[in-house]
């Protein structure tokens, strides 16, 4: 149990204190704060009687403050300081969204994912300012000062201090062009692979190791040595269009190349192990309004932009801008 709890002195008493130590006197602290000197008279005398000591000497022409009651106005000053800071705390994490949230994303998402929905969010909460790093390596969210990462892993790890929040489950597709697919043929099975060019997400040209898994289940493994590898899939995407090969891309990224059949699908029936697209961010206890706007406007958008769902226009956007949003 502290002094405070102990002695029943509350945190009121030690504010009207400390306003008549600072203001000089028991008029002019009553006049600061719009309370009757008798008041302030009661509340120190209440306050003395509590413990037991006598914090100010006064006299219709004079008035001191003992050194007790200094020490305590101090430490009282301090305490009231805290407790505002405490108090505004609470009131930022309960104001509207608004100010700076700092978001990691990969490219492929940030393109073809996040950009279609963002007007809609930034129509709806005009206060709040989004600083997006868009890359493909792995941020350290609290030690870089993330407020959130988008992220697709296969078997996402939890990590010390954040919490995860799952979106949906994204497939990879091998695509190539009907071009490619009729000059070269298409492989019948993922060891035939090996006798296509292969584009694939990567760098430095390190052998890219392809995990399938077969109609009745049964897995192959393949390892193949990318002619083009790069880290934008937008690159792989349009390098499979022109007939260079055969590239495996995320089904968001290779959706309106297929649905115009500029690209078609290679062994499909086989697939790859499914990749879980999901948001971290800090523990849920504390985060301010904006960011927690977003991760619940990504929350119910995000499943369905996974899905091929597309909204008609954004809310408070134009038909003519969310179209624009799209291409």
């Amino acid at each position: 149990m502290d002094a405070i709890e102990r002695l029943d002195v509350s945190l009121d008493d030690l504010r009207l204190y400390a306003a008549v130590v600072r203001h000089g006197g028991f008029a002019a602290a009553g006049r600061a704060l719009g309370v009757p000197t008798s008041r302030l008279s009661r509340h120190v005398d209440a306050l003395e009687r509590h413990l037991g000591v006598r914090l100010l000497q006064r006299s219709t022409r004079r008035f001191r403050v003992t050194p007790i009651g200094e020490r305590l106005a101090r430490h009282a000053e301090a305490m009231l300081a805290e407790a505002g800071a405490a108090l505004a705390v609470v009131a930022e994490a309960t104001a509207a969204p608004r100010g700076r949230v700092r978001v990691a994303c990969p490219i492929a998402i940030a393109e073809s994912m996040l950009a279609p929905v963002l007007p809609s969010f930034l129509a709806r909460y005009p206060d709040v300012r989004l600083d997006i790093e868009v890359s493909n390596r792995r941020v350290d969210v609290l030690a870089e000062g993330f407020d959130c990462a988008l992220r697709v892993r296969q078997q996402p790890s939890g990590e010390d201090g954040l919490v995860m929040r799952r979106f949906a489950e994204l497939e990879e597709l091998l695509v190539a062009s009907p071009a490619y697919c009729d000059a070269a043929g298409r492989p019948g099975d993922p060891e035939a692979l090996a006798g296509h060019p292969f584009l694939g997400f990567g760098i430095d040209g390190e052998l890219a190791r392809l995990s399938l898994i077969g109609p009745g289940g049964g897995q192959a493994r393949v390892e193949l040595l990318p002619r083009v590898s790069c880290a934008g899939f937008a690159v792989l995407r349009e390098a499979a269009i022109a007939g260079l090969g055969i590239a495996l891309l995320p089904e968001s990224v290779a959706r309106p190349a297929l649905a115009d059949r500029r690209l078609l699908r290679v062994l499909p029936d086989w697939r790859l192990p499914q990749g879980v697209f999901h948001v971290v961010f800090p523990h849920r206890r504390g985060l301010l309004p904006a960011v927690r706007a977003l991760i619940d406007f990504l929350a119910i958008e995000m499943p369905e932009v996974a899905s091929g769902i597309v909204r008609s226009p954004p809310y408070g956007v134009s038909a003519e801008a969310a179209a624009a949003s799209r291409t």
